[in-house]
């Protein structure tokens, strides 16, 4: 039994030897320069590198501001973290320096300490040439060159002052809303009705018949104009008084539409004179007397009084009843 026992224990210690020389194994560390050789006051780009198990915890080397007394870091980088294509357990997290050296000669960038877990792994030392910048001595001294001049275009200034374009803009946006919505509500604002006084049409009809006539047109051998002028008074006078379709009527359709309503004889003769003489003009071309032209006037004149509302509201009432 005991020597059973001491049989585990020696077999248990063997494979915990073996599992840790098996993840010592699959951790690696690195440090490497994109260049080892560089000028005097170059930069060149320092990558610390490990390998490792996904699930192990690793802490990278903390550096400040140098590397030793004449290597210094510019700038530090980002971290980044790759996974093997090949094996999914294992990935590769990196780091990078940009550093630089005033110093010519050999430089050693010293090994860096990891910490993965509780072991430690060490990279190797990387030597770094600085080399000095070659002068010719042979050659004159210049003086140095002023400095350039730098074209500051409007694209440049709107980049510095971007926050106030963009202030400025919605300002002006806002502003043209407002003035927008008061002028809308304006437009919207009910307006008082500016109302006309109605005039009768038989007034409006003896207005445009005196008018006519005081313009003489067949007097002036415009016998076809006058009785279209004088007809279309008329029309226009008999549509608004008998609400009839005067002006697209012929005459005949006119008669017709007037039989029912109450026009005396008289007044039917003195219409009938005017309609049937101006026709005659128009159509048949036809040529009054200028007796027959000086009737057909004054019938339109004494047809229209004659038969003219006598019931027409005041012209307030009248207003306000149209409102």
């Amino acid at each position: 039994m005991k020597q059973y026992f001491n049989f585990s224990w020696c077999l248990m210690l063997c494979l915990a030897c073996f599992t840790y020389k098996s993840n010592a194994q699959d951790i690696k560390v690195e440090a490497k320069l994109d260049k080892s050789t560089i000028v005097l006051g170059d930069q060149t780009i320092l990558r610390l590198s490990a390998q490792l198990p996904v699930n192990d915890k690793i802490s990278f080397p903390t550096l400040a501001d140098t590397i030793s007394s004449k290597v210094q870091i510019v700038e530090v980088g980002k971290t980044d973290t790759i996974a093997d294509k090949n094996n999914p357990a294992v990935r590769t997290i990196s780091r990078q320096y940009t550093i630089t050296s005033f110093d010519a000669g050999l430089q050693t960038i010293p090994a860096f300490l990891f910490q993965v877990n509780a072991q430690s792994f060490k990279t190797d030392p990387v030597p770094l040439q600085v080399t000095s910048v070659v002068v010719d001595t042979t050659k004159a001294i210049y003086d140095i060159k002023q400095p350039l001049a730098v074209r500051y275009s409007f694209f440049d200034w709107l980049r510095d002052h971007w926050q106030w374009v963009v202030v400025s803009l919605l300002g002006v946006v806002l502003i043209a809303g407002l003035l927008y919505y008061f002028w809308q509500k304006r437009k919207n604002r009910p307006v008082a009705a500016v109302v006309k006084p109605l005039v009768p049409a038989d007034v409006t009809a003896i207005n445009k018949l005196v008018v006519l006539r005081d313009k003489k047109l067949w007097q002036q051998e415009e016998v076809k104009q006058y009785h279209i002028e004088l007809t279309d008074i008329l029309r226009e006078y008999l549509e608004k008084r008998y609400q009839i379709k005067a002006l697209e009527q012929t005459s005949d359709e006119i008669f017709a539409g007037l039989r029912h309503m109450e026009i005396t004889d008289q007044n039917r003769n003195k219409l009938h004179q005017i309609l049937m003489l101006a026709d005659l003009v128009k159509f048949a071309k036809g040529k009054p007397l200028n007796s027959e032209n000086e009737q057909s006037i004054e019938n339109a004149i004494s047809f229209v009084t004659d038969t003219k509302e006598t019931n027409q509201l005041p012209d307030n009432k009248a207003q306000n009843e149209t409102v």
